[in-house]
């Protein structure tokens, strides 16, 4: 069996935003007829048990509850209103498993194969994170160690600091080139995340979305 499958891993999907770019809660944009968050759960659940050892326990959305019907589980912010990195800690706080993947709810073309390479590069390190086409690191589409990485994000929410980026630079981050990702099915739109109206029209036109209800 692979050592890695014996360390458990809980999926944090995060929707605490304010959306204030996008004008209306980005979590609640749909996709073919489902919201963002639940293409994410979908993908989520299908992570290959022989690669993480599973998820465990139930997928949690960090945010208000949606008014939807989906039945994920919902915490609210420990620190409010601190951005990303406070959803990241509201993550990691909420967790009794060894590893947290936390997902930010605009990444509607996240799939389990992708996050199945990244567990797979874990071993050894404190945290895993994409860097995407453009060389942006992305700590929004990331595993953690939960002790660990709780610990700092505390450090670093209690000094001032916002950027989710920051805890990947202060922890030991196994960074993940996009050349290690590109051969996977859809690697092109992983982190076409959906920020604006303008990104939401741009697939809209594309035909592979339908408009939020």
């Amino acid at each position: 069996m692979n050592n890695n499958s014996m360390e458990t891993i809980a999926a944090f999907i995060l929707a605490g935003g304010a959306s204030r770019r996008m004008g209306t809660d980005k979590s609640r944009l749909l996709l073919d007829g489902k919201s963002f968050v639940e293409h994410i759960a979908a993908a989520l659940a299908k992570i290959s048990g022989e690669v993480t050892g599973g998820i465990t326990g139930e997928i949690t959305v960090v945010g208000k509850p949606a008014t939807g019907s989906t039945n994920l589980r919902y915490v609210t912010d420990v620190y409010p209103n601190w951005g990303a990195l406070g959803g990241v800690h509201t993550a990691l706080a909420s967790s009794d498993a060894a590893w947290c993947l936390v997902v930010a709810c605009d990444f509607p073309f996240v799939t389990a194969e992708l996050f199945d390479r990244l567990a797979s590069l874990r071993k050894g390190f404190e945290a895993v994170a994409p860097i995407q086409s453009d060389g942006i690191a992305q700590p929004l589409c990331a595993l953690y160690q939960t002790e660990r990485c709780l610990a700092r994000a505390g450090e670093l929410i209690n000094s001032g600091e916002r950027k989710p980026v920051a805890l990947l630079q202060s922890v030991r981050t196994r960074w993940v080139p996009f050349a290690e990702l590109d051969d996977l099915p859809g690697a092109d739109r992983f982190f076409d995340n959906i920020n604006t109206a303008a990104d939401y029209d741009r697939i809209v036109a594309k035909g592979t979305v339908k408009r939020m209800a």
